[in-house]
């Protein structure tokens, strides 16, 4: 009797909640046709309406699930007028995400107007989202990348502005990006390339300028659509299931690949209205599946033949305005009216349609660039021919001067037989060190402390013990190459492994010059630091001039820490522990280059693959400004950028620490983000999408966060790690904080993050095991 009781009392409870949602759900729509000035697609709505059981129909829809609803279709009729002055977009979206099982979110012409509140992404449901037709306006909020579910974005015929956000591959399950119509602005960031399920893309009618990013990789893209925009000047790289290409009137000026021809699923092709040139495929006209056809005001050349076959289900082409020539294809004279054709304003062999005389088109091709074959090939033979008399003349110039060498090589060699052409001069760079050396150059005390970094002692090594280590330089041993020279992979007699970087010299320095060098790399040990184990001269003996320098380092096994990153495409990644700790471990090295030497070490454009992590997962900088690279290669070193300017900083070397800051920031944006930045606009867009998402709720700022650590860090952690981040990129040099402060926040963000977990670790890294070549 007693279970049977406690059943009605469920049983009841039950139906008094489903009628407590129904009424909250019923209280929700009429606040949203009041809040929408009572649409008519909205005015049948009354309090006794059942909207769970209401009728669909083309303006309104209402879909239930367990009394709860999942989908709202709203349309209006066409694209009305603007909601009265009194119409409030956070008050509406505020009764919106009252519906918090909703997962199709369709508000079509109603007159909508303001900028999207980012508590829209409150509906963490929602999976389609079509806001068409308004008068929205602003830059896409950024919560809106925490919407894991979302499949479809349709903002077409509003407003907004701004760039598309960096940010935007964020929604993985994005099959749909439709923005057509509104006001975006700047390049594509690189990002898009990453929404691998996406099936169509459409920007049509905005600002967007600059070439189209590698979508090549997007298998399942179908619709390309990027019409009346700037995009250029490259035709974009694409798979090849599109169905649909439209790119007419933008700035591309480039030919059309080869490869378009195998586009078998390709129905609709528009490049109209740009500057195109090169060759038409004809092949274009067979597809199995085209249907439509403009390659209309181009500068398109080549020759059509009569035979050249259609695909029968073609409707359009348009071929006008170009540089053609030859006959009309036959398919393409048809008089059937369901098939349009034009091709005025060329140059074929026929009466119709207002062509232009044969040499107008050879004329045209010259001027932007295209030879017709023949000319091309005579144009060859002149260049071969005249190859060859320049070729002949220098052939017999350089016979004349070869025998001239030879004999004056003989008698030298009679003079120095006994002596080999160069020597090695070996130079002990750990002693007999002058007083002005020593007055130079300040150490903290824990570079005397050798041996705590587990290293032997710098050492001079002989050019037969670096020649024995890289097997005489073998192929085999080559790992890379940077602007100052070639590196090598190397084993040691006593079976350690190092990395010898080889420095060609192109003026004459003798040894004296680089032994106060020799002694500050000497010195440049440090935990934190890739440290060089000693150095090797050889030297010319005509004159005692240094030919190569040779500088060993120690060998880090675990590669780069963008490696341990999810965009190192590696299968390993570090935790969030690991992670502050290796941030640590480049800040202590960053602090021991600038105060633990005198004069300090700046200016060292740092990047994250200069960071190597050791086999216990430890961080190491292993590029930063050798006294004697930045010496020998001073207009070297400006062109071996990392692509990040540092324009504030004067000529007086004033903040010149804080190049080091900034660019330590950018490394900490790859460390939190788990994403690749290559240039100061990449990184001050994830510096503002960093600064938005501190402004934002926690799962807003999570959501950005690198998918391999987003749940294991602890909030205040990863807030303490984003703030100083930022801090790190501020445009002015004097504001961004100094080593200490940033090195204090880490600490704090590991300690905190440690006290959570209860974790023994030491913040410093934790033992792994991968193993793989660094220095590359």
């Amino acid at each position: 009797m007693a279970s049977v009781f406690l059943v009605l009392v469920t049983f009841l409870l039950s139906l008094n909640y489903s009628q407590q949602l129904q009424s909250s759900n019923s209280q929700t729509l009429l606040r949203i046709q009041q809040l929408l000035n009572f649409p008519s697609s909205l005015r049948s709505w009354k309090n006794s309406t059942d909207f769970c059981n209401t009728d669909s129909n083309s303006s309104l829809t209402v879909v239930c699930y367990e009394d709860t609803i999942t989908q709202l279709h709203i349309i209006g009729e066409g694209k009305s007028q603007t909601l009265s002055k009194n119409f409030s977009i956070d008050s509406f979206v505020t009764t919106l995400v009252k519906l918090p099982s909703l997962k199709v979110l369709t508000l079509v012409s109603l007159g909508i107007w303001g900028p999207l509140p980012g508590k829209i992404a409150r509906l963490s449901s929602l999976e389609i989202v079509n806001m068409s037709s308004n008068h929205l306006y602003g830059s896409i909020p950024i919560e809106l990348s925490s919407l894991s579910n979302l499949q479809t974005l349709i903002l077409d015929n509003n407003m907004f502005s701004g760039v598309l956000p960096i940010w935007i591959d964020l929604l993985s399950g994005l099959t749909v990006l439709s923005l057509k119509n509104n006001l975006f602005n700047g390049t594509l960031p690189n990002s898009v390339s990453n929404l691998d399920n996406l099936r169509v893309l459409s920007l049509s009618h905005n600002k967007f300028y600059g070439v189209v990013p590698d979508l090549s990789h997007l298998r399942n893209l179908q619709v390309l659509e990027l019409d009346d925009n700037a995009f250029g000047p490259q035709f974009p790289k694409l798979g090849h299931k599109l169905v649909t290409i439209v790119l007419r009137n933008n700035m591309f000026r480039s030919g059309i690949p080869a490869d378009v021809s195998s586009y078998y699923q390709l129905r609709r092709f528009d490049i109209s209205s740009n500057t195109f040139i090169g060759p038409f495929q004809t092949a274009l006209l067979s597809l199995p599946s085209i249907a439509y056809i403009n390659i209309s005001q181009n500068k398109l050349t080549g020759m059509l033949f009569e035979n050249v076959s259609c695909n029968s289900e073609l409707e359009v082409v348009d071929l006008s305005s170009n540089l053609l020539t030859g006959s009309l294809p036959k398919c393409l004279v048809s008089n059937s009216s369901d098939r349009t054709v034009s091709y005025a304003r060329n140059c074929l062999e026929t009466t119709n349609q207002n062509q232009q005389p044969p040499p107008f088109c050879h004329t045209e091709a010259l001027a932007v660039g295209v030879l017709p074959e023949r000319k091309k090939q005579k144009q060859v033979s002149k260049v071969v021919l005249t190859l060859g008399i320049v070729g002949g003349t220098l052939g017999g110039v350089a016979v004349f001067l070869l025998i001239l060498f030879i004999v004056r090589r003989g008698k030298s060699r009679s003079k120095t037989k006994k002596n080999p052409p160069t020597r090695l001069i070996s130079e002990n760079a750990a002693s007999g060190y002058t007083s002005k050396l020593l007055s130079d150059a300040r150490y903290i005390s824990q570079t005397k402390k050798f041996g705590a970094l587990g290293l032997p002692n710098y050492k001079s090594f002989s050019l037969e013990e670096i020649e024995a280590a890289t097997n005489n330089f073998d192929t085999a041993s080559f790992i890379g190459e940077d602007s100052y020279g070639e590196m090598y992979k190397g084993q040691l007699k006593n079976g350690s492994f190092v990395v010898i970087r080889c420095i060609k010299m192109k003026k004459r320095y003798s040894t004296q010059n680089f032994m106060q060098h020799m002694e500050l790399i000497s010195k440049l040990r440090h935990c934190h630091l890739v440290s060089a184990l000693g150095h090797c001269f050889e030297c010319s003996l005509e004159d005692s001039s240094v030919s190569r320098i040779f500088l060993v380092f120690e060998y880090i096994p675990n590669g780069t820490l963008r490696s341990w990153t999810s965009d190192g495409h590696t299968g390993k990644s570090l935790n969030w522990t690991q992670r502050i700790g290796a941030a640590i471990g480049v800040a202590k090295g960053i602090q021991f280059l600038h105060t633990g030497i005198v004069p300090g070490v700046y200016s060292n454009k740092l990047k994250i693959e200069d960071v190597l992590l050791d086999h216990n997962l430890v961080a190491k900088i292993r590029s930063y400004n050798l006294p004697l690279l930045s010496n020998i290669g001073k207009v070297r070193r400006g062109n071996s950028s990392n692509g990040f300017k540092h324009s504030s900083i004067n000529k007086s070397g004033k903040h010149e620490d804080k190049c080091d800051i900034y660019d330590f920031g950018v490394i900490l944006l790859e460390i939190i983000l788990g994403r690749t930045i290559k240039t100061t606009n990449d990184a001050e867009a994830f510096k503002e999408l960093l600064q938005a998402s501190l402004g934002a709720d926690e799962d807003a700022r999570r959501s950005i966060v690198d998918q391999a650590i987003r749940k294991a860090c602890l909030e205040q952690s990863l807030k303490t790690m984003m703030e100083i981040c930022v801090r790190c990129l501020i445009k002015e040099p004097a504001e961004r904080p100094s080593i200490e402060d940033v090195l204090w926040n880490l600490q704090f963000a590991a300690q905190v993050q440690d006290a959570w977990r209860g974790d023994s670790q030491s913040s410093e890294g934790s033992p792994g095991s991968p193993q793989r070549t660094a220095f590359r």
